[in-house]
């Protein structure tokens, strides 16, 4: 990827550790008792965070023989622990691989292999599939769990006293696996300099966050989303993270009045889900929402509104780019797209010669900035790069302001009957029919119209499911969006198929389509 570092605060020095920049500079620069995480009734203040990730880099370096450059996994839930655990690593050079709490040992064996991982460091309610995974590899050896008093001893019999390894600003500190919407995980690796600059682009430019704020959200530290909305922005602007093992809808929402949480990374479908509880609950502190991982759908960022009166900052971002790199926030916000390019990005759509378009043009949605798409030993690096542009998968508008709207990834796109249908814009539709709670829109098979558009729907509490709601359904998409874009076939399902992260796989729907068609 072609790189560019020519926005302001986007030049770093060119030896850079960035645990140095998120807690060292802060206890060093005066910040060292503003509380850094809280977690279920206890506070860590960010010198509490830094002697403990001393001490926990002492073990790593000390006790097991990391050297810089080693692969460590990371495995748990969000909790003051694995945010040590990361800084821990940073400062000893170590190369993290983050990873979902909920993966099993086959899962685990694929990451460990793909990424050569050699230590690894587990909460202990999650240890089982990765010591099974570490039996047959041939890769890991060191394998510790904490939480259970283990890598808690090994730590008290430690100083706390640490010199960071000197690392370069492109050394990479992590490798993120993506979540595996296309079914085949990738890694992508990530400099030091990238973490730093997405606290930047990011909490400092498109978030405006400042030291008196609390962040807390769904996601999880292994989906980049989580790393930089629950750990990277929080410390990079001296603020809180108040992290949750189990977010769900009612948990958040009870943290939030609990904590006084005022700055909220979370997914469009949760958002869906809170909407009808938020009256419950005392969300006044709450300033800031932002949403990621899947377009943000009108019909959900305007109830949000009604409901709460804030308005959800959406932004795009992938692993390949470490975090966002087009959203909108305040007044610049506009319901239903995503936003404008951020600070140190620029962003185009691309024809079908690979060729940038000027604004009013739809096409292939291509990035280039300070941060880009580095694939660990991955054919696929050449079909996400083209000509030094970041190539995205999604298909996007841009519209004579500069703002950008969603269509589809490109494989969403249905053809049917010559007509280019955009799944996405179809299931935005039917979400904002009171019946339905969640949907996904795919292509299916048919002899007569190449393909058509079919909808999975999960119903929402007191809708039945029956022929007379298919026509209901039918009808008001027709009444929503252009009548040729009408789901023709629509069923009822109790859930959809989604990530760990909550991204739905479409491809998976697509898959069981293009199989039943072939057995009829």
């Amino acid at each position: 990827p072609e790189f560019k570092f020519d926005a302001p605060g986007l030049q770093v020095p060119a030896r850079l550790n960035c645990a140095s920049v998120l807690v060292d500079d802060a206890v060093n620069g005066g910040a060292g008792d503003n509380i850094a995480v809280y977690f279920e009734g206890r506070t860590w203040t960010y010198r509490d965070v830094q002697k403990e990730a001393n001490k926990l880099a002492q073990v790593l370096t000390e006790d097991f023989g990391l050297v810089p450059g080693n692969r460590l996994l990371l495995r748990g839930p969000n909790n003051p622990m694995l945010f040590i655990a990361w800084v821990a690593a940073m400062k000893a050079g170590a190369v993290v691989v983050a990873t979902m709490s909920l993966l099993r040992a086959q899962e685990i064996s694929v990451i460990i292999d793909k990424a050569k991982i050699s230590h690894a460091l587990c909460d202990h309610r999650f240890a089982e599939d990765l010591m099974a995974s570490k039996l047959n590899s041939a890769y890991l050896k060191h394998a510790t769990t904490w939480g259970d008093g283990q890598l808690e001893a090994l730590m008290g019999s430690k100083s706390g006293e640490f010199q960071n390894i000197d690392t370069a600003q492109d050394d990479v500190a992590l490798i993120g696996f993506t979540s595996g919407t296309t079914g085949v995980p990738k890694g992508t690796m990530h400099f030091h300099r990238d973490v730093v600059l997405i606290g930047e682009t990011n909490a400092r430019y498109l978030l405006d966050s400042g030291p008196t704020e609390i962040f807390t959200g769904t996601p999880p530290l292994a989906f980049t989303f989580g790393l930089g909305g629950i750990l990277v922005f929080p410390f990079y602007v001296r603020a809180a993270s108040a992290p949750l093992e189990a977010p769900n809808p009612d948990s958040l929402l009870e943290h939030i009045q609990r904590t006084g949480v005022t700055t909220m990374f979370s997914a469009p479908t949760a958002y869906k889900v809170m909407v009808s509880k938020v009256k419950e609950y005392d969300i006044s502190s709450l300033a800031k929402c932002v949403s990621a991982g899947e377009p943000l759908p009108k019909p959900v960022s305007d109830a949000w509104y009604e409901a709460t009166g804030l308005r959800i900052i959406d932004a795009l971002g992938a692993t390949e780019m470490l975090h966002a790199f087009i959203g909108a926030s305040g007044d610049d916000v506009r319901p239903g797209a995503t936003g404008k390019q951020m600070l140190g990005y620029e962003a185009c759509v691309l024809n079908e010669d690979d060729q940038p378009m000027g604004p009013n043009s739809e096409g292939r949605l291509a990035v280039k900035g300070p941060t880009g798409c580095r694939y660990l030993a991955d054919d696929r690096q050449k079909n996400y790069i083209v000509n030094g542009w970041n190539v995205t998968g999604d298909r996007y508008y841009l519209d004579a302001e500069g703002y950008f709207w969603f269509r589809a990834r490109a494989d969403d796109m249905i053809i049917s009957s010559g007509y280019n249908i955009a799944g996405p814009e179809v299931e935005a539709a039917l979400l904002a029919h009171d019946a339905v709670a969640e949907c996904a829109v795919v292509a299916s098979p048919d002899p007569d119209r190449t393909n058509i558009v079919k909808a999975f729907v999960v119903l929402a509490p007191g809708h039945e499911a029956g022929d007379q709601l298919v026509g209901e359904l039918q009808e008001f998409t027709k009444q929503t969006i252009a009548p040729y874009k009408y789901p023709r076939a629509i069923e009822f399902v109790d859930s959809l198929p989604k990530t760990l992260t909550g991204k739905l796989q479409r491809f998976a729907l697509r898959e069981r389509e293009i199989e039943k068609a072939k057995n009829i």
